[in-house]
């Protein structure tokens, strides 16, 4: 039993309370959400090393046993992702010491930060799946909370709408949790799968796996349960659309790997062929909501729901260089996505608006800044060399392998698309001149810090990207061994239940 599974949920617990304790104080807040995140970056990628040298780690609490007891568990798909959250948690903590305000800071944006990350990663790390549910919660209130933070008209819409549709996914998600209670006698998921095995009733099983694609399809914003998502991530503050972009939808995308490779296996022809309708569909609404589109945050804003498409259809394909893909997709894009809109906030401190009708110029004035939107821009898009090229080879390769042609065909083109959609923001916001008796004042006083503090970030994600698409054979061989351990969910039931062994009964 590994206690290493545990930190990554306990540190952001911890810091947040720690926070709250010391609300009067804006450095210790500030300071404690650089801190805490690196200490969170340290321990997911011990936890990464750990589960890559010793296979799945699980820590039983309270010493009960599985499946009696709440486990958690971390094979490579958790490790992998909780490493992507600490990598965003730390680019956001930083990139707020400059960009998010006093006024925000003082009504609780760092615990509810911190708040966010734990719930992001005990999602990502229970092996229970009524604890799924618990740490999205957690989730929900964290994110809808920093969505209204501030308080104004535009927010408070957005989030009206986000959590309606929340709120009726997680209703969802119960009423499939209590119909597989019903059916296993088990929460744990482990178990759940394997006590499915000897279930004659198939078709129930189908309906309930039919309840869990809804709710996860809601919290992905996947077709046809997108449009929360752009009416509401281009609200509040830039940092808190990098942290929700970057993060909140690849929750409900690793939820559907979870249990459609875990658990609901039995009907691979219908539920996948259903998953593959929804990521085609899911790919191109996104891609034509951008295209329509000609503000900046909420171009790429429908640009996560068109790349959530690319994620689905790696699944719903269920084959092991189409799982390679969805993996090595999830790891691009958290990384690209969250960058993109923190470069928005860059712009949006220059020139005081993202309506890209009023910008202009920047090329010529911020060069520097041209070169950091293009890294991922490009990427996004899928151009070599850029790690997106090679998530999108990947995928489109595993399609021709199985002559899925028309998804195939889909997926070229709303790569396509993208580029018009990046081409579009390039040759509004620097390419084209500045437009006269246009300006839009900054106000000084709700920044804290230099414009460095929110570059350094922007900095670090597109040496990633770089990184991913010159040297991804490592991200390659962690996306791998995901889709070998997905694949055969024996070892992942052997893990949770075998270590159950020699536990307190």
């Amino acid at each position: 039993m590994s206690t290493m599974v545990a930190l990554p949920v306990l540190l952001p617990l911890i810091a947040g309370a720690v926070s709250l304790a010391l609300w009067r104080s804006r450095f210790a807040q500030r300071s404690i959400g650089v801190v805490a995140n690196l200490a969170l970056m340290w321990v997911s990628v011990e936890l990464l090393l750990l589960t890559w040298n010793e296979g799945i780690q699980v820590m039983h609490m309270g010493s009960w046993p599985a499946p009696f007891g709440i486990v958690l568990v971390s094979d490579m798909l958790g490790a992998i992702m909780v490493v992507l959250t600490a990598i965003i948690g730390l680019a956001t903590a930083v990139y707020s010491l400059s960009g998010v305000s006093r006024r925000h800071e003082h009504y609780g944006y760092y615990p509810l930060m911190h708040l966010l990350l734990a719930g992001v990663n005990g999602a990502f790390l229970t092996g229970d799946i009524f604890n799924m549910y618990v740490w999205f919660e957690v989730m929900l209130v964290a994110s809808f909370a920093l969505l209204i933070l501030g308080g104004e008209r535009a927010q408070m819409e957005g989030a009206i709408k986000y959590v309606t549709l929340n709120l009726l996914s997680s209703a969802l998600f119960l009423s499939g949790i209590g119909l597989l209670y019903g059916l296993t006698g088990t929460l744990n998921m482990a178990d759940i799968a394997m006590k499915l095995n000897s279930v004659e009733d198939t078709g129930l099983i189908t309906v309930i796996a039919m309840l869990f694609m809804v709710s996860f399809g809601i919290k992905a914003s996947a077709f046809p349960f997108f449009f929360w998502l752009p009416a509401s991530y281009h609200t509040p503050q830039v940092a808190v659309s990098a942290l929700f972009a970057g993060l909140l939808t690849k929750v409900g995308v690793y939820a559907l790997f979870r249990v459609f490779s875990l658990i609901f296996d039995h009907d691979v022809g219908y539920t996948h062929t259903l998953l593959l309708w929804m990521a085609a569909l899911t790919m191109l609404t996104g891609v034509l909501g951008a295209a329509a589109q000609f503000e900046f945050r909420r171009i790429l804003s429908f640009h996560i729901i068109s790349q959530i498409g690319y994620m689905i259809l790696g699944l719903a394909l269920f084959t092991p260089l189409a799982i390679i893909g969805g993996v090595f997709y999830l790891m691009h894009h958290i990384i690209v996505k969250a960058n993109l809109f923190l470069v928005s906030g860059v712009v949006y401190r220059l020139k005081g608006t993202h309506e890209l009708k009023d910008l202009g110029g920047l090329y010529r004035s911020h060069p520097w800044l041209g070169v950091l939107f293009l890294i991922p821009a490009l990427s996004l898009a899928g151009l070599p060399p850029l790690s997106g090229f090679f998530a999108k080879f990947i995928l489109i390769r595993a399609g021709v392998e199985v002559e899925a042609w028309w998804v195939v065909a889909v997926a070229l083109v709303v790569g396509l698309l993208t580029l018009y959609s990046m081409i579009k923001i390039w040759a509004e916001v620097f390419w084209k001149a500045q437009p006269e008796g246009v300006s839009h004042p900054v106000d000084p006083a709700a920044h804290q810090g230099g414009l460095w503090l929110m570059v350094l970030p922007i900095v670090g994600l597109g040496l990633m990207t770089l990184f991913i698409g010159l040297w991804g054979q490592p991200i390659y061989l962690l996306a791998e061994r995901a889709a070998v351990e997905m694949l055969d969910s024996s070892r992942y039931i052997d893990a949770v239940l075998g270590s159950a062994q020699g536990v307190r009964p």
